[in-house]
């Protein structure tokens, strides 16, 4: 038996062709690695540093050029520090997080995007504004620079006036900044904030007003676009009112804000959400309409037919097409990714390649990670290249037997018909299968759920949009110049129906969504790696995948959920016991931490405290010692005291018997000095310093997690409180 050296090099000789496909993975683990960090880098360990690694290894890579080895290590080494050195770069090129006021403000700028939208609760239609280059109007920062980040703001609902990307705007508002994690290791807004240029959120108190309607000659493409992709919002819901049309505005124009909530809940409990994000599967659709009517316009052509490479020719009119649909839709990352992917497909059939392959996957993956490194943590990167590795890989193993399959001869017609319908079930289950089992760990660890009846769902919906709805959208589109969009919109409508009908019948179906608690990041990684190895390889030991497979996907069923949760703010506490989590307090970001805080432990209800008296079996009691507002929980012989309410703020303070004998006590308010000799306290300013708070009890002690600990300093955290840096006006010139 050779020994396990030998057995690895000759299993890599006999994959050398496949090893470059690993480039744009070794890419991805330094990009990850660089954000894993506690303490941000400086430039020479962040950028110089790596940089030097990456020359080092390609010396080592050009010496050692002949030997497998030698090109493993010398171009994963460099591959690695690149992706480092890319994510480090990408972080420090963004400006700053400004000081925003706590108070109302009265701000001017340039309007960049107007988003319609429905009130959750209310179903009221609002409307969000993006608004750049902010300036405060206020003394004290008079003559300050323009923000070089964004507001998101929420208008008034009677504040109906028209407004349109490159009006100048003067407003009156409350803002915030961008909230801190609701729990430590949950989402990070913060840093999705810094990537994306976001200075903060609000809220505006009094009408818009216009001060000029000019568009900035340097906006971008999406920045022009914006009032045609809302005037073309309006008459497509002008023809199709209601939930039907606010789907079919958002395959069209990307505007995807008015979509009642229970259709979003629908279509995410049926496994139907990526037909709401447009996306690769919509740009795949629209191309592929645009190039059959191209071959067909070709072949109606003889002199081209028998002159030019029409089939070369029709893949680059249908990504002309696809280019127009990604700029109407927004040109948003899932949008950009699909169209670089989509260029990569285009020069391959154009030069008599395989359209879908590994190699193009790679390129095109590897071109997004080092121009945006952040894009590895995202939800609809990792899905979309899972679900396109999981197809390309699947079909080269399926694809001969398809292929052989597809070629049977029948005599009978109905036979005939009989085996094409079969062939097309066979290929479009085996593609959901491939992309709904592939993307099914990403969908854990973000969406903490499983969808069982994606499959059945995908198997109805998919044909009904390639072949009935988007035809129809591509064709109001062209017919609209000409006011005859009612036309292909009606029957469209039609069509989206039956989507939405679907989407609400799966999602009443027993056992449709399954609740998965929170994935620690590290287990998503080992199943994202498990995944590659399974489909990057071609011998058996691509099997070997499995292993990490199975070890992540059981991770989050393994690991200690928190037992108590407290809010960034620490106004808000929140206890998990028996699949229920109870929720005490009041936060400002109240429904949005009780979603998160959900999630994160899966529980199956929520419950508020009870008001007076015992819940838990005897576990925990509230006021029953006259004291309102005070809750005892006793769990793995530990006994907490939650102060919920306090309307002293802290001034008064608790009783001596209402602390004896606590392990730990937690108050919504500031302790001071109330029971200073209880081991554990967790108040109103612990939440300040450090976040939001986790409570893990277990028999032998109390583990106490923050989320200051666990995120570390780094540009994107803000100071406590949320600050950031202060807005100083520009220095008078002598």
């Amino acid at each position: 038996m050779l020994p396990v050296f030998d057995r690895m090099t000759l299993c890599l000789l006999a994959e050398y062709r496949r090893l470059v496909l690993w480039v744009p993975v070794a890419v991805a683990m330094g990009s990850v690695w660089y954000f894993a960090l506690q303490n941000e880098p400086s430039a020479l360990c962040g950028l110089v540093l790596p940089l030097g690694v990456a020359c080092a290894s390609s010396v080592v890579l050009w010496m050692w050029r002949g030997t497998v080895w030698g090109r493993v290590l010398g171009t994963g080494c460099a591959a690695v520090a690149i992706g480092f050195a890319a994510a480090w770069g990408a972080a420090h090129r963004h400006a700053p997080m400004p000081e925003l006021p706590r108070r109302a403000i009265e701000l001017s700028g340039t309007i960049k995007s107007v988003a319609q939208g429905v009130a959750p609760k209310t179903g009221i239609a609002t409307r969000t504004i993006e608004v750049v280059a902010a300036q405060f109007e206020t003394p004290l920062d008079s003559g300050m620079v323009p923000l070089s980040r964004s507001l998101r703001l929420k208008l008034r609902p009677d504040d109906t006036q028209p407004l349109f990307p490159g009006d100048t705007v003067w407003l009156r508002a409350m803002l915030t900044p961008p909230p801190f994690p609701a729990y430590p290791g949950g989402r990070d807004m913060q840093r999705d904030a810094w990537f994306a240029d976001l200075a903060g959120y609000g809220r505006v108190l009094d009408p818009v007003e216009r001060l000029t309607t000019t568009t900035l000659p340097s906006v971008g493409l999406t920045f022009r676009l914006e009032p045609m992709r809302e005037a073309l919002d309006q008459r497509i819901r002008t023809v199709l009112p209601g939930a039907v049309g606010a789907v079919a505005t958002t395959l069209l124009t990307g505007e995807a804000a008015t979509i009642p909530q229970t259709v979003r809940q629908e279509f995410a409990v049926s496994g139907l959400a990526h037909v709401l994000a447009v996306a690769g599967l919509h740009l795949g659709l629209v191309m592929t309409v645009i190039m059959v009517a191209a071959r067909l316009a070709f072949a109606r052509w003889e002199w081209a037919s028998l002159r030019w490479p029409c089939k070369a020719l029709s893949a680059f009119v249908a990504l002309g097409g696809g280019v127009g649909y990604a700029a109407l839709t927004g040109l948003h990352l899932p949008v950009i990714r699909s169209l670089v992917m989509a260029t990569v497909v285009v020069v391959g059939v154009s030069i008599g390649r395989r359209s879908v392959s590994l190699r193009g996957l790679a390129l095109a993956a590897l071109g997004m990670l080092v121009w945006h490194p952040e894009y590895v943590l995202s939800a609809a990167f990792q899905m979309s290249f899972v679900a396109v590795m999981a197809l390309a890989a699947g079909y080269e193993v399926a694809g001969p037997k398809l292929t052989a399959f597809r070629t049977l001869v029948f005599k009978s017609a109905w036979l005939k018909l009989a085996h094409k319908a079969a062939h097309h079930s066979l290929v479009l289950g085996l593609t959901s299968l491939l992309a709904g089992l592939s993307t099914l760990p990403v969908v854990m660890a973000h969406f903490g759920q499983i969808q069982p009846f994606f499959i059945i769902a995908n198997l109805f919906v998919v044909p009904v949009m390639a072949l009935w709805v988007m035809p129809l959208g591509l064709m109001a589109l062209v017919l609209m110049p000409f006011h005859g969009e009612a036309l292909a919109l009606i029957p469209m409508g039609w069509g989206v129906r039956l989507i939405i009908a679907s989407a609400h019948a799966v999602a009443q179906w027993p056992a449709a969504r399954i609740m998965v608690p929170a994935m620690p990041s590290w287990a998503l990684g080992l199943i994202v790696l498990g995944l590659c190895w399974l489909c990057l390889w071609r011998q058996r030991w691509r099997f070997w995948g499995f292993a990490p497979i199975g070890v992540g996907l059981l991770v989050p069923f393994l690991v200690l959920r928190p037992t108590m949760m407290i809010s960034p703010d620490g106004g808000m506490v929140g206890l998990y016991q028996q699949k229920t989590l109870w929720i005490g307090g009041q936060s400002r970001d109240g429904a949005w931490l009780s979603a998160a805080w959900q999630q994160a432990v899966a529980a199956q209800t929520i419950k508020p405290f009870p008001v007076r008296g015992e819940a838990l079996d005897g576990a925990l009691s509230c006021d029953n010692d006259g004291e309102a507002g005070l809750c005892f929980f006793s769990s793995a012989n530990k006994v907490f005291l939650l102060r919920l309410h306090d309307r002293s703020d802290g001034m008064q303070n608790l009783p001596d018997s209402a602390c004896r004998g606590v392990d730990a006590i937690i108050s919504s308010a500031p302790l001071r000095q109330s029971c200073p000799d209880v081991p554990l306290r967790l108040d109103r300013f612990s939440a300040w310093r450090n976040g939001a708070q986790a409570v893990f009890v277990t028999a032998k002690a109390l583990d106490l997690k923050t989320d200051r600990a666990w995120q570390g300093a780094r540009p994107w955290v803000l100071k406590p409180g949320g600050h950031g840096l202060p807005n100083l006006p520009l220095a008078q010139a002598e």
